[in-house]
């Protein structure tokens, strides 16, 4: 989110961004909007829906991106994780009016275990967590309004205003860079990439374009990699990292999946960033951020 309203105002003077937030992880990465005409903040939780639907009703487009992400963290809470994945989502997607947009990030982790061939948009969801599912059942409100646009997204990386080290290029890296070592569990375990920049612009793209009532995978088309993969990946960047595959223990994540992107591609849109961008802008970042603590790792 905080990415995103600095990609937008770096765009265009035109927009004017209301952030809704309740500040869950005391962020303070909004603060270089303050003096901004154009920007306005509100906090609070997507669970007060008449405060949230009162600011809805304002908006001539809507992106809804609250939600608590990742396995782990819905896990320990399904009850919270459905009240903010899928609740609010529904709320708002049945008070929208018929002229408002809204873009609604969903993670391809709703494809699960995808097998041998490419996922598209028309394969059938297989979430195996709490968090997909509470994404998946999110996407159906969101698909009912006529000016909707769902984004899979592949997983995220790169450097943000709120950091996360939780993702998993980025944890890769970080702890090549740190430990100069990594373990891989289940090393053979698939999944696609993107960098946040491209996220930014391809919800800008659908901001311009308009609701379209689709779905569009949004990943890397060249970057469908194994945990190794991307992990030799890194290594070539930082060549003293040493890489160790175990036969003991698992991972907890058990996505495993490859990802076409030919839908979005079609319409004339194309990632910038590479995974080896990513990796050295995040380089570039780490000596920033070592001894802060940011509340980094969520899981």
């Amino acid at each position: 989110g905080s990415k995103l309203v600095g990609f937008l105002f770096q765009s265009s003077n035109d927009y004017h961004i209301t952030v809704y937030d309740n500040l869950m992880y005391n962020q303070m990465s909004l603060i270089q909007h303050i003096g901004n005409p154009n920007f306005k903040f509100i906090k609070g939780d997507v669970r007060d829906t008449n405060k949230l639907l009162k600011e809805v009703e304002k908006a001539d487009k809507v992106i809804h991106l609250a939600a608590w992400v990742g396995a782990p963290m819905c896990e320990n809470d399904p009850r919270g994780a459905a009240e903010v994945n899928q609740y609010s989502t529904e709320s708002i997607a049945q008070h929208l009016s018929p002229d408002q947009d809204i873009i609604y990030p969903m993670s391809n982790s709703g494809y699960g275990v995808g097998g041998e061939d490419f996922c598209t948009e028309e394969s059938p969801l297989n979430p195996i967590s709490v968090y997909g599912t509470t994404k998946a059942e999110s996407e159906k409100y969101v698909l009912g309004h006529s000016k909707s646009t769902v984004l899979r997204l592949a997983t995220v990386f790169g450097p943000s205003p709120r950091p996360r080290i939780d993702l998993l290029v980025n944890d890769f890296t970080w702890r090549a860079w740190k430990e100069k070592c990594l373990v891989l569990f289940e090393s053979h375990f698939r999944r696609n990439y993107i960098h946040v920049s491209d996220v930014c612009r391809a919800m800008e793209h659908f901001l311009i374009n308009g609701g379209t009532q689709d779905v569009y995978n949004v990943g890397l088309s060249d970057a469908n990699l194994t945990k190794k993969e991307l992990a030799l990946a890194i290594q070539k960047i930082l060549p003293d990292t040493a890489i160790i595959e175990s036969e003991i223990g698992s991972d907890p994540d058990k996505r495993d999946y490859i990802v076409s992107n030919d839908k979005i591609e079609a319409l004339g849109w194309k990632p910038k960033y590479s995974i080896e961008d990513g990796v050295k802008q995040l380089l570039e970042m780490f000596p920033i951020i070592d001894n802060v603590n940011y509340g980094l790792r969520n899981s």
